[in-house]
Order: C-alpha cells, then structure tokens, then sequence
C-alpha cells in the first residue's frame, strides 16, 4: 500500500521512530530507516504537511540537533489506522507466500519424482 508517494510500511516506520525520538538527527533517523537523507527529508515534509508530526526549534540543542519532530494527535491517530492497513497488507502477503511455497515444495516433489523415474528407466536400458 502507498501513502501518497511513500509506502505505508515506511509511513509506519518513521511515525514508531519519531514517536520514540523525536529529537534524533536526521542521519541518524534515515540510517535506522534504512532510507537516504534526501528521502528521509521527503518523508518528513510529507508527514508535516499532512498534520501527522510538527517541526520544531529545539532551543535546548545545539549544532545539528536543533529540530525535534513530535507526533501530533492526528499523527498518533493515523499510526493506529496505518498500523491496521500494514498488519492487512502483510498478512494478505503471508497467505500469498504460504500458496507460493506450498506450490514450489509440490514442483520440487514431482521434479524429484521425475529426476528419480528417469533414472530407472536409464539403470534398466544399461
């Protein structure tokens, strides 16, 4: 699933990270994301414009520390319907994968099958 231009599980993923810390750096937060810092940044705009978390000065901090990135109510609100969407998502992917692994586990049956009546029919043609 997408929210708007990012996916919901790195939606989801940014707003558990902030809530958590919303006062780390931003390198830090895209590191632990496993995201650039130019798609880092994209992320946060995105969710400040939606209302989801606010930028503010920390006047507490100094050098690169100076912002912090709180949820707002709207933010922890929309973490428990993303979290819905996700928890959807990934479990119509289980039972996608479930099906895919039950189908290859058949293919490697029948192909050891095969494997093993070829050489039969080669042992008694010797």
């Amino acid at each position: 699933m997408k929210t708007g231009i990012l996916s919901d599980d790195l939606v989801l993923n940014a707003i558990r990270l902030l809530q958590d810390n919303p006062e780390e750096q931003q390198r830090t937060l895209a590191k632990a994301l496993g995201i650039s810092l130019g798609k880092l940044n994209n992320c946060l705009r995105v969710l400040i414009q939606r209302g989801w978390i606010e930028m503010q000065v920390n006047p507490e901090s100094s050098g690169k520390r100076r912002y912090c990135y709180p949820l707002t109510p709207l933010g922890f609100e929309e973490r428990a319907k993303l979290t819905t969407r996700v928890l959807e998502s990934k479990e119509a992917e289980y039972v996608a994968l479930q099906a895919e692994i039950e189908r290859l586990r058949a293919e490697v049956l029948q192909q050891r099958q095969h494997c093993a009546t070829s050489r039969l029919v080669a042992e008694n043609h010797e």
